[in-house]
């Protein structure tokens, strides 16, 4: 009888690692989506294996390059709406789209940037020539910073709120009851089912090849991504940065008001160094 209880009572405790594994790679898809924003037109982009679900917004002015906006875990591109009037006046056309396994794209698993950056590699492959300006929110943020770490085209990175590297948010989100050893087999699990290696997901060792200009963004309040996270990557980055601290923001409330103005300036100074490169090489 004494060892039915103790099996049974552990039957709990061993579920915890597959537990842990689900809730890592299938966040909740967040839905309905909002109509498509007036000068935008609702697409489908092919990812890696993925059909990625946005809109595109080309600018009515002169233009200068292409804005792509990268939303957060469990969001999607909705979050890019109030973004269309904002750098479409920059004179950037302004993509969005759902990130694999949310909203209205196709694919069963977040990867965090592992299979992410390579969707975010053929979006880019089909938007036209020009510089190409990456603004990421959370998870957005450390996809923008994986993929421009290889990726010449990438002019400028705008990352809110991003996470170090997988490994560590991973522990630091874990519920108190996961001990370091569920941790570890929960992260193994998660990198069998989904066929991705945990730790190649870093946005700290990408920042440590980066030599484009990197505006940082995150709220000194944040429990969830911690400015920490923030603080590693500033560090490790080769290029022209900048770190923001966002007085009293929490989570997904770094970029408010006050911050925009801030992330216009950078943007446009980025674009004014890549407009005076292409005068230059016009012959006289």
């Amino acid at each position: 009888m004494a060892v039915v209880l103790v099996c049974a009572a552990a039957l709990p405790l061993a579920a915890l690692p597959a537990a842990g594994s689900w809730l890592l790679l299938h966040g909740a898809r967040r839905m309905p989506l909002p109509r498509t924003p007036d000068r935008c037109e609702a697409t489908h982009f092919n990812g890696a294996g993925v059909v990625l679900a946005g809109w595109r917004c080309a600018t009515a002015g002169p233009r200068r390059g292409t804005l792509i906006y990268l939303h957060g875990i469990s969001d999607n591109r909705k979050g890019a709406r109030g973004l269309v009037d904002r750098f479409n006046a920059l004179g950037l056309d302004v993509i969005a789209y759902d990130s694999r396994a949310h909203g209205e794209s196709t694919g069963d698993a977040c990867t965090y940037g592992f299979y992410e950056k390579q969707d975010l590699r053929r979006v880019i492959d089909g938007v036209r020539p020009g510089p190409i300006v990456l603004l990421g929110h959370s998870l957005g943020a450390a996809v923008a910073l994986q993929e421009a770490a290889t990726d010449p085209r990438v002019t400028t990175v705008v990352a809110a709120e991003p996470f170090s590297d997988l490994r560590t948010i991973a522990t630091e989100r874990a519920p108190f009851f996961f001990t370091p050893v569920f941790i570890r087999l929960g992260l193994a699990l998660a990198e069998w089912q989904a066929q991705f290696a945990v730790d190649e997901v870093s946005a700290v060792n990408a920042a440590s090849r980066l030599t484009i200009p990197v505006l940082l963004i995150h709220g000194d309040s944040d429990l969830q991504t911690r400015p920490e996270h923030s603080r590693r990557i500033a560090a490790a980055l080769a290029g022209p940065k900048r770190l923001v601290l966002v007085p009293g923001a929490g989570h997904s409330e770094s970029l408010r008001g006050e911050v925009w103005p801030d992330i216009e300036r950078w943007i446009d100074a980025q674009l004014s160094v890549a407009d005076l490169k292409v005068r230059s090489l016009k012959p006289s």
